[in-house]
C-alpha cells in the first residue's frame, strides 16, 4: 500500500467539503504556502500545454522551466492516473 494514501484520502475529504470555487479557493490559500500555489499552477500549465501538442523544448522555453520538469508533466500524461489531463480546461 502506499504510505501516502491515508494523507491522500484526508486531503480528498477536506477538499470535498468546499460548498463553490470561492470556498475551495480559501480553502486552498489556507493549507497551501504561495510557493506550494506556483509549483501546482506550473504543473497544470505544463501538462495543458503538452496536451495541446507543443513540444517539449518549446513548452520549456515558453514557461521558462526546466526540461526536466517538463519531462515530468509529460511522464504524468503517460502513466499517471489521467486526473489532472481530464480536469484542464482548453480554452
Amino acid at each position: 500500500m502506499k504510505t501516502y494514501l491515508p494523507a491522500l484520502k484526508r486531503l480528498a475529504r477536506v477538499l470535498n467539503r468546499a460548498k463553490d470555487e470561492k470556498d475551495l479557493q480559501d480553502l486552498l490559500e489556507d493549507l497551501l504556502t504561495p510557493s506550494e500555489l506556483h509549483d501546482i499552477d506550473e504543473r497544470i500549465l505544463i501538462v495543458k500545454a503538452l496536451k495541446e501538442g507543443l513540444p517539449q523544448r518549446t513548452v520549456s522555453k515558453k514557461l521558462g522551466v526546466s526540461i526536466a520538469k517538463v519531462t515530468r508533466g509529460s511522464q504524468l500524461i503517460q502513466y499517471g492516473k489521467g486526473a489532472l489531463a481530464s480536469f484542464i480546461e482548453f480554452d
